[in-house]
């Protein structure tokens, strides 16, 4: 061996077609499976289809005027609500719950069943703060404490007028401490 051998210097020379082989059995491919990207642009899309539908439905939907209440009741007109009084009280775990009683008339024709109204508390720029539906519930005696029923339980007859308590376990701090808007958005009677 001499110095000026080059191929001495490298070490053994390999044959180019071993050289090809072993680059082809590590860079050959296996068939491409479609499925798997099928199955998640199929997921990504009923995602997206259910976000869509969902946006649609959580919004109550707004009356001309821009309130942000829902709308109310076709019945309503029949059912005023008068003589509404605020308190407050805590609770034994120490919270402030927040009542609202009034007096509820059916000037219709019809016997009320169940009554569902929409409370709106307003802040100090007149802007909805806080929108609660509930059932409107009567009170059925005042003493030795207030104790309050469903409608269904003592239906509201055309020409009654009834007492009744709304429980609210929080409003908002923003709140204009004025009385909130309330509206009958269902009804049921016969």
């Amino acid at each position: 061996m001499t110095a000026s051998d080059p191929s001495s210097a490298q070490g053994p020379k390999q044959d180019p077609k071993q050289d090809d082989e072993l680059f082809a059995a590590h860079t050959s491919r296996e068939p491409r499976s479609w499925m798997p990207w099928i199955v998640a642009s199929v997921f990504v899309l009923l995602v997206l289809l259910l976000l869509l539908l969902l946006s649609r439905h959580s919004g109550t939907t707004p009356v001309p005027g821009g309130t942000g209440m829902a709308a109310a009741a076709p019945y309503a007109a029949n059912l005023p609500i008068t003589n509404l009084e605020m308190s407050q009280a805590t609770s034994f775990a120490g919270t402030k719950v927040t009542y609202i009683d009034g007096t509820i008339s059916n000037s219709g024709s019809e016997t009320m069943q169940s009554i569902t109204v929409q409370v709106g508390f307003r802040n100090d720029l007149g802007q909805l703060s806080q929108r609660s539906v509930m059932p409107l519930t009567l009170i059925r005696t005042r003493q030795p404490y207030v104790d309050i029923e469903p409608v269904s339980a003592d239906p509201l007859k055309s020409g009654d007028h009834k007492d009744f308590r709304l429980i609210f376990d929080g409003v908002p701090d923003d709140w204009n401490q004025q009385l909130p808007e309330i509206r009958i958005i269902a009804v049921n009677g016969n």
